[in-house]
């Protein structure tokens, strides 16, 4: 129990900090939109590594947030069974749930990502655009770095949920989580 514990507060405190750290990003990404507009519609001017950015944010806050999203309950779900059930029940469905289709799924897209990254990283890959930013590699790399934070969340998730199972729907590690 004591392994379990400290792993879950592990996971859950670094999808914390990764998750503040990366919302940080939407301030930047509202102040580079603003610039686009600005100088697309104002000064009739577009620069595409202006537009680039906007989407090696976005991505950026989409992959490495979605654990901290996981984390915090806010996910996408469909509640039409998953609320009429007990806590005990609720724990038992995101303990199957996170064995039976997040984990496979996220160790997939690992796994289907790798190859696409190191060829990436090989050829120092760029944008193909004129005038497009360069270092498209770090931000394909996002994609296993993203998918392993929602690995490890989903490992917690599972333990925690397990856990809570095993004391009547009772989440006895929720003191300890942030």
């Amino acid at each position: 129990m004591k392994a379990i514990r400290w792993f879950v507060n592990f996971v859950d405190r670094l999808n914390e900090k990764v998750g503040v750290a990366v919302s940080w990003l939407t301030s930047l990404l509202v102040l580079t939109v603003c610039i686009d507009v600005f100088t697309r519609y104002v000064l009739k001017t577009s620069s595409v590594a202006v537009q680039e950015l906007e989407w090696h944010i976005f991505a950026t806050i989409f992959l490495l947030g979605a654990a901290y999203t996981l984390k915090h309950n806010k996910h996408v779900r469909v509640d039409v069974f998953y609320m009429n059930f007990s806590p005990r029940g609720q724990a038992l469905a995101n303990c199957i749930g996170s064995l039976l289709f997040l984990l496979p799924f996220a160790v997939m897209a690992i796994w289907a990502s790798q190859n696409f990254v190191i060829n990436s990283f090989n050829l120092s890959e760029i944008s193909p655009d004129p005038g497009g930013l360069p270092a498209r590699f770090i931000l394909k790399s996002m994609i296993p770095i993203g998918f392993s934070l929602i690995c490890l969340q989903g490992l917690s998730m599972a333990c925690r949920s397990f856990v809570q199972f095993l004391n009547g729907g009772i989440d006895v590690l929720k003191e300890n989580a942030e």
